[in-house]
């Protein structure tokens, strides 16, 4: 397994000292799940870190899918960074409003379009105001930058892989809904979908890779919360979760504690969910 990687993480105290650097682009990558009155283009017109350019999770998305968010062409997404002014040899920095919630799809999308030079603000927006850091509420006018961009199909299943992985358990599935939406006792946010999980499945719920005040658990406090969860660290995980977002948190905590052979699962339980003829199992999962 190799070594974990600072670079994934910054501090808000890091990125203050930093601000007015000439290769830093910093992106607001918020989302709210459905039924949260709030939207968060509207937060980002209020209140951003001065100089982020707001990347819009849902448009910056496959618009054909019915499911909500799926992955983007790369000609579209190539497309949409270089009117941010995002280039080749920029160093983007994705946060968002809640703290830690869908920034961490934002750094997976740009490391699956190739941009390898790109970490998450560590606690958000709710940090960056904590230490008494400045915000705006005006937009930037970038400049067009020219940004390459190649997809790494190796980071991405479909649902025909994961009902191949769910018989096979040639991956482990890896679960970053609640407790009780894993189990199958709590509604799904969305209508229509069934409730339980992939068979198969472990849970890491998201929230228990965070401290109280939103930040990241230290590494070796990460490594435990998955090993509790019979996740076996020295064999490949494919993250999943209601629709793609908060599934990628789980994959920034694998890159920190530096296990590569991660994938996640765009479709997520958003589609696992809706058709009735994937099995899926409910309950709690022995992990002793």
């Amino acid at each position: 397994m190799a070594t974990s990687d600072p670079n994934l993480l910054v501090s808000a105290d890091w990125l203050a000292e930093r601000l007015s650097a000439p290769d830093i682009r910093i992106v607001d990558a918020s989302l709210y799940l459905p039924g949260d009155p709030r939207d968060g283009r509207t937060e980002y017109l209020k209140a951003h870190i001065p100089g982020a350019r707001f990347f819009d999770i849902d448009d910056i998305a496959e618009r054909h899918s019915p499911l909500p968010h799926m992955m983007p062409p790369v000609e579209k997404f190539v497309s949409r960074v270089r009117k941010m002014g995002i280039g080749d040899g920029h160093r983007v920095i994705a946060y968002d409003q809640q703290g830690l919630f869908s920034a961490a799809r934002v750094w997976w999308m740009f490391r699956f379009f190739g941009h390898q030079d790109v970490a998450v603000l560590d606690g958000g927006l709710p940090q960056w105001l904590a230490g008494g850091h400045p915000v705006e509420d005006q937009e930037p006018e970038p400049r067009e930058r020219h940004f390459t961009g190649r997809r790494n199909a190796s980071m991405m299943r479909d649902v025909t892989q994961i009902a191949g992985t769910a018989k096979l358990r040639d991956e482990q599935i890896v679960d970053a809904r609640s407790p009780g939406r894993f189990r199958g006792d709590e509604p799904e946010p969305r209508a229509g979908l069934r409730a339980g999980h992939i068979p198969g499945a472990r849970n890491v719920h998201y929230a228990s890779l965070l401290k109280p005040d939103g930040t990241m658990k230290a590494i070796d406090a990460t490594r435990a919360v998955f090993e509790a969860a019979g996740v076996d660290l020295a064999r490949p995980i494919v993250t999943s979760c209601g629709s793609g977002i908060t599934a990628a948190i789980l994959n920034l905590a694998l890159h920190r504690m530096g296990h590569a052979r991660n994938s996640l699962y765009d479709g997520s339980w958003v589609e696992w969910g809706a058709y009735p003829d994937l099995a899926v199992e409910t309950g709690a999962v022995e992990t002793g």
